[in-house]
């Protein structure tokens, strides 16, 4: 018989399986989303996303401890305010709820990092993540609202701005107004690569922010298309982004791996949250094993390039891995 390769050898027992595994997911790989809404007394779930909740600041402290004892180093904060407008100016409110949560979180956990989304979609009447004129999204209007978003999300302390509107420039709009207002330490976590994908549904449930009138085809990217990721990215690369975000990130492995192929920056996912709600609902009917299939998705993430995962089971998996 011609020899032949014995892979199976180093598949033989757990210990050689662990000693020569490639990729490792750890809890500090985590960022976990936070949702905050305006009131008092307010934990509700959120009908499409089992095991995700609103928090009213008095009760965020329930969510914020959890995370903190799991070690997930990292927070991502959306705010759901009671007011919206034209021109979302609860987003850039000095008052506004993503900056008193923001305030509130550093104050009782000054060592967690607190990323803030930086988009007008839940905070405008109609949805859209940028200013619009007679059904027009304006793209350099919204740069100045953007940039005044993130200065002041800066003001109330967040450690990093994730800019997720898909506007062009708002990367070199965002950077020049936190340089100027102070905040060159600032970094900022582009969503380089948001597609206009049908994976966001529980999300627009959860912060209150579907479009009243068209879609968002017009800003996020056609799901077909990989080379203009690469387009999108070098462009945000250019104008001084500190970090890159695919997302979602299941269908979009490969593009994960193209930018971290591509670019020399730290490359993010956001596991959104269709992806999550269908393994909930999966594992609710007993047809998958949830441990094991969450678990399997983000150590795809990491093989495929992420350095960091933005995931609504960041709590779980965390528990999970302390479990062995």
């Amino acid at each position: 018989m011609k020899p032949f390769a014995r892979h199976r050898r180093l598949r033989s027992s757990e210990n050689i399986r662990r000693m020569i595994r490639e990729h490792h997911v750890a809890a500090e790989d985590f960022i976990s989303p936070v949702f905050v809404v305006e009131g008092e007394g307010i934990k509700e779930e959120v009908p499409s996303m089992p095991g995700v909740f609103h928090y009213s600041l008095d009760r965020l402290d329930e969510e914020l401890s959890e995370v903190v004892e799991l070690g997930i180093p990292s927070v991502i904060v959306f705010g759901v305010p009671s007011e919206k407008d034209a021109c979302g100016s609860q987003a850039y409110a000095e008052n506004g709820i993503v900056q008193q949560a923001i305030r509130s979180i550093k104050e009782r956990y000054p060592s967690l990092y607190v990323i803030a989304d930086t988009c007008l979609c839940q905070y405008t009447d109609h949805g859209h993540c940028g200013t619009v004129e007679e059904g027009e999204i304006l793209n350099d209007e919204s740069l100045r609202l953007l940039t005044q978003t993130a200065v002041s999300q800066a003001e109330a302390g967040a450690d990093m701005i994730a800019p997720s509107n898909m506007m062009d420039g708002f990367v070199a709009a965002i950077r020049e107004g936190l340089d100027e207002a102070g905040f060159e330490r600032i970094p900022i976590l582009s969503y380089a690569v948001k597609y206009a994908s049908a994976f966001y549904g529980p999300f627009r449930d959860a912060a209150h922010s579907s479009p009243q009138f068209g879609d968002r085809r017009t800003y996020q990217m056609d799901p077909a298309n990989a080379r203009e990721a690469l387009r999108e990215a070098a462009s945000d690369v250019a104008e001084g982004a500190d970090m890159l975000m695919v997302k979602p990130g299941m269908a979009y492995m490969d593009i994960i791996h193209r930018l971290k192929e591509r670019f020399d920056l730290p490359v993010a996912t956001y596991n959104v949250s269709g992806e999550y709600s269908m393994i909930k609902a999966a594992a609710q009917k007993g047809w998958i094993d949830e441990k094991a299939v969450v678990l399997e998705m983000l150590t795809g993430f990491k093989r495929a390039g992420a350095e960091l995962i933005l995931t609504y089971h960041a709590k779980e998996a965390a528990r999970w891995l302390r479990e062995g």
